[in-house]
């Protein structure tokens, strides 16, 4: 199964270091459109109410965990990457010409986090 991304854009720090926000048929618009706007409060509220109704769906959990990751609540956004990591694992379009995975997403989640602790001492 592939899953349509849409990189985050309202990265303040290395871009390239921060997890892809995943967006597929399913997805929602709103949130993205909150996310590129950097309103993340109502990202926020989008995601957490689309994940009542769908808990698993990595799309939604990479989305909420990059918020988190922007809003400095590190230990709420590992969790979420870690969630997507005990998934299977899916195939996500980047772009028309780049593909990856929800656990290399993830897995950058995770990384870009680290740098962010690191770079904090």
């Amino acid at each position: 199964m592939r899953i349509a991304l849409i990189v985050l854009a309202a990265a303040p720090f290395a871009l390239a270091a921060l997890p892809a926000q995943a967006q597929r048929g399913n997805g929602d618009p709103v949130a993205s459109a909150a996310i590129f706007d950097g309103n993340f409060s109502k990202a926020e509220q989008q995601l957490n109410s689309r994940l009542r109704l769908d808990p698993d769906q990595p799309e939604l959990l990479l989305n909420l965990a990059a918020v988190y990751a922007q809003t400095g609540r590190t230990s709420e956004a590992r969790a979420l990457y870690l969630r997507v990591l005990e998934q299977r694992d899916f195939e996500m379009d980047l772009s028309a010409d780049r593909v990856s995975t929800s656990h290399a997403i993830a897995n950058k989640g995770l990384q870009y986090i680290r740098t962010l602790q690191l770079s904090a001492r």
